[in-house]
Formats: structure tokens, C-alpha cells, sequence
């Protein structure tokens, strides 16, 4: 899988002067394009768009300071259909304009080509199992949040304070299917995995009973999931759990995340400094 991930940065460097469709990288890594996006982001730490945009300035600002081209000569050779939409862009990765750079031969960031490449500790495991289930209802309620990759998210905790603790002792009492008690539910709205980038997020339980008037309901398709199992110092091993998903699982086994919700079922200790913990990612089966 890493070898097929670095044919398509190749494909990436070969094609910043041009058209660049996500769904041919895709398919040079031989997977879905939902899938790519989301494992580029996880492995990258910065959306694919992020990335091309970042590596294309990258090359195009060497140009500008050669000064073998005119701005707009540069500009429409990497894609901007404009000196003032290239200028914007320029501006807000290099910190200076493109006519200032070139008259002042100022400094610029770069952005290094990247490369993916397996790291082995073998210092730990990872417990997961494989469950194919029906469709199912999360009763509960949701929320729009920006994601925070440590620590609490502040956004998802007042959303939870929001429902009372006579509310998600009702949810708990709704429970009737797997995974079972109290969960989160997130849907990320796009392939951006940065800080501050928004989400769904559901706080509820799986449950066949009529939805109670101060709740909604979320309908989830039949599927595959991953399920992995964790357990740990509160918030941190639930966040890198999730990392290690993402970073070591998936390049090893012959899976790929499909669209769907996140769930996340968390048995915190009394102190809540420690807890265990079940995540179930949307996958399907591909070839090995």
C-alpha cells in the first residue's frame, strides 16, 4: 500500500504544472478516492489540497525569483487564471507577494516532497475485529464542531453539558444494539483533517425504540467495520488511537474507510483520567 501512496506523490510531482484529478491518484493507489483523501490527510498531516497547493507555490516561487518568466507567464503555468488570484495564493504560503519576492529576492518556504515509509516499533499491538452489520438508528443529538486533535474539545463538551445528565441517563436506558451504551458519532464534512476543520457530531445511543420528543435520530447504513479496541490515559489514547488507525492499520491490512460516521464508545474511569474504549470505523473489504 505505502509503495502504491508514493506512486501516486510521483504522479503528484509530474503533473503540478497540469490538471491534477484526485481520482487518478486513487486509482494509481489502487483505492477509493474517499479513502485516499483520508488516509493522505492522516499520513500527511494536511489535506491533499493542501499539499498540492503548498508543493506547487513551492516550485512556481523558485520561478518567480529565476525571473526568466513574466508573474502572469508563472501564475497561469500552475494553474491561477489570474496575476491577482496567483499573487493571494502566493502571498499566504510565502508571507510576501510575488513582485515584492522578485524585486527583493526575498526568502521563501518550501515545501518538501513528501515520501511515505513504514515505521516498525513493536512496542504494541493493535485488537480489532471485523463486524458486518445491519442497518441501525442513533438516537441523541448533534452538533457542528471544529476538530481539536488533543485535549478536549471544548465545542463537544458544552454540546454534551447541553443534553443534562438526566438526558444521558435516557439515552443509556435507550441502548439496545451494538456498540452499546452512550456514544459519539462524527461525520467529517470534507478530506481536511486540520485543526479547527468542522464536523458532525452525535451524542447518543444505538437504539430501535421511538425517538423521545428532546431527541433526534441518525440513520446509518448496513455495512463493514473495523473495530478497534483501546484503553488508556483520558483524552490522549482515544485521539491516538485514531492516529494509529489511520497511520499503521490501514497500509497494513487489506481495508479501506468508507463514507459513514466514526463511533465511539468510551468507559471512562470514576476519576475519568483513565478509560476503555471501542472505535468503529466504516471499512470495505479490498484486494490484498
Amino acid at each position: 500500500m505505502l509503495e502504491r501512496l508514493n506512486q501516486a506523490l510521483d504522479h503528484i510531482e509530474e503533473h503540478l504544472r497540469g490538471d491534477l484529478d484526485p481520482a487518478e491518484l486513487a486509482r494509481i493507489a489502487t483505492t477509493s478516492e474517499y479513502h485516499f483523501r483520508r488516509l493522505f490527510s492522516a499520513l500527511a498531516g494536511m489535506p491533499l489540497s493542501e499539499y498540492v497547493r503548498r508543493r506547487r507555490l513551492t516550485v512556481a516561487g523558485a520561478e518567480v525569483l529565476a525571473g526568466e518568466r513574466t508573474l502572469l507567464e508563472v501564475a497561469v503555468r500552475y494553474g491561477y487564471g489570474s496575476g491577482e488570484a496567483f499573487a493571494r495564493a502566493f502571498r499566504a504560503v510565502h508571507g510576501v507577494g510575488p513582485g515584492e519576492a522578485r524585486r527583493t529576492g526575498a526568502a521563501l518556504r518550501s515545501q518538501p516532497r513528501m515520501s511515505f515509509r513504514l515505521v516498525v516499533e513493536g512496542n504494541s499491538s493493535m485488537r480489532y475485529r471485523i463486524v458486518e452489520k445491519d442497518a441501525f438508528r442513533i438516537v441523541g443529538r448533534g452538533a457542528r464542531v471544529p476538530l481539536v486533535h488533543e485535549g478536549e474539545n471544548p465545542a463537544i463538551a458544552a454540546h454534551i453539558r447541553s443534553i443534562g445528565r438526566e438526558g444521558l441517563a435516557r439515552l443509556a436506558r435507550l441502548s439496545d444494539g451494538e456498540p452499546g451504551g452512550v456514544l459519539s458519532a462524527v461525520t467529517h464534512l470534507s478530506d481536511s483533517r486540520e485543526e479547527g476543520a468542522e464536523l458532525d457530531y452525535w451524542h447518543g445511543a444505538v437504539s430501535g425504540a421511538d425517538v423521545p420528543e428532546e431527541f433526534d435520530a441518525l440513520d446509518v447504513a448496513a455495512g463493514t467495520w473495523a473495530v478497534f479496541e483501546n484503553e488508556g490515559p483520558y483524552p490522549k489514547a482515544l485521539q491516538y488511537l485514531w492516529r494509529d488507525v489511520f497511520t499503521q492499520w490501514f497500509p497494513s491490512n487489506p481495508y479501506a474507510s468508507r463514507p459513514g460516521p466514526e463511533l465511539l464508545s468510551v468507559q471512562p474511569s470514576e476519576d475519568w483520567t483513565t478509560a476503555r474504549a471501542e472505535l468503529w470505523i466504516p471499512v470495505e473489504r479490498t484486494e490484498a
